[in-house]
């Protein structure tokens, strides 16, 4: 089938799974975004019956509407639904055909390439501002690293997406732990390699589908045949939209998709003599569910590093990841205020988020709050020995552009960033990624 286009077979892909639908609800029953979207009242198999009628038609009653874009990507429906039907998929097919219905086509083009656009500067505006040259190529950002020609075929592809690097000290850190662990592997991200993901939200298949086909091609080369993701969105859009759709097309899956966190969990009788160094800290976990056994990867291997005592702070755990749970702002900002409070009464040392979207959004609360918050690699790293500087955290707490944009002087020279765009970029994105207002701050009022 490879002469069928992508979004041909897409199509297909959705059809088949429509036709598998049954109408239950059981989907609605655990779906975490029912109630704070003001839907709990809704009849489930209508909601269902009307999402099926979005997809199809793009039109459907306006229940089924809210809660097609008040998808958290939690995944709670998955395992739900008996008929192997997988509804998360089938709600984001409702969010495109949405799109699709109350836009045009060119309008839809010029969204996605806008959107990413400012992604691809976002990106490498907020790296530049952090990172050396070295630390750049390490992570495939300045030209391939010195390395690869030298390693030949390595034995996983570490895919890093995009917005991770910009907090690039959680995959610098990332690199460290397969560099102890002896692991060969090929750094693979950013608005190069992009997945698709942001011309898909705009409802443009078709240039997701390229955007994707190109990316895909290229990270099927390692030994293992498995790409190890760092990014769950980009996890979830491969996993479940592009990869199948490309068995489709050529009749197999080119690689297996594999979280980082639940590959250094597959490690862990390697990883735990690396753990040499106590860490005498009580931690919380900052949980989001959305890729299944994440969470339970990283519980794992924090209980595994001498002088950790981990603490559940019995939060609700919902979404993907942080940035996810923005389709239901003032939820979101719920959430976010009632773990900080329940970490603070719990006395912990540290809130540790997996997600570099978490991290960004919950990092300067360390100014306000009577503990730390940092990435799970940091604990593992700080037990292995490892370190890198989170200057993220260290920027964003200055909590002024002017003085942000002075303190990576240097850095803006050296990359021949123009001053003007690293100030807009610091003030839209890196400040501006504060769902929660810090305390004092008048948009918390």
């Amino acid at each position: 089938m490879d002469n069928v286009s992508f979004a041909t077979a897409l199509s297909a892909h959705v059809d088949d799974m429509l036709k598998a639908c049954t109408r239950c609800g059981k989907c609605v029953d655990v779906c975490p975004s029912v109630r704070p979207a003001g839907i709990v009242d809704a009849v489930t198999q209508d909601l269902v019956a009307g999402v099926i009628d979005l997809v199809r038609f793009g039109h459907g009653p306006e229940a089924s509407r809210t809660w097609a874009s008040s998808c958290m990507l939690s995944g709670a429906c998955i395992p739900a639904c008996e008929d192997g039907v997988n509804p998360r998929f089938l709600l984001a097919m409702a969010r495109i055909a949405m799109a699709k219905a109350d836009h045009a086509l060119p309008d839809r083009r010029r969204r996605g390439i806008t959107a990413f656009r400012d992604l691809g500067r976002d990106v490498s505006v907020l790296s530049r501002l952090q990172l050396q040259d070295e630390a750049l190529r390490r992570l495939g950002q300045a030209g391939p690293p010195a390395t690869d020609a030298a390693r030949g075929e390595p034995d996983f592809v570490f895919y890093t997406g995009c917005n991770v690097l910009k907090t690039p000290h959680i995959a610098l850190l990332a690199l460290d732990i397969m560099d102890a662990l002896n692991v060969t592997y090929r750094v693979m991200g950013g608005p190069t390699h992009c997945c698709g993901i942001v011309h898909m939200r705009a409802g443009d298949p078709e240039v997701s589908g390229r955007m994707a086909t190109s990316t895909l091609d290229r990270l099927a080369q390692s030994k293992s045949g498995q790409v190890l993701s760092w990014c769950p969105s980009c996890y979830v859009q491969f996993t479940e939209t592009t990869l199948p759709t490309i068995e489709r097309q050529r009749g197999a899956q080119p690689f297996e998709m594999v979280p980082f966190m639940r590959f250094l969990m597959s490690r862990l009788d390697s990883l735990r003599p690396l753990l040499r160094h106590r860490v005498e800290m009580r931690l919380a976990l900052h949980k989001h569910p959305g890729v299944s056994g994440v969470v339970e990867a990283a519980e794992g291997i924090l209980r595994a590093v001498p002088g950790i005592d981990l603490v559940d702070l019995e939060q609700p755990a919902v979404g993907l990841q942080s940035v996810n749970l923005s389709v239901l702002p003032g939820y979101k900002r719920q959430l976010q205020r009632q773990e900080l409070e329940a970490a603070a009464a719990a006395k912990v040392d540290a809130l540790v988020a997996v997600y570099h979207s978490d991290h960004r959004e919950l990092c300067a609360h360390e100014r306000d709050w009577p503990f730390r918050i940092v990435n799970v690699l940091e604990i593992i790293g700080e037990s292995m020995g490892l370190h890198q500087d989170d200057h993220y955290k260290r920027l964003k707490i200055m909590q002024d552009a002017e003085a942000i944009v002075a303190d990576c002087r240097d850095l803006i020279e050296r990359h021949d960033l123009d001053p003007d765009t690293a100030r807009s970029v610091v003030a839209k994105t890196l400040l501006g990624d504060q769902p929660l207002p810090l305390a004092g701050d008048p948009a918390g009022a």
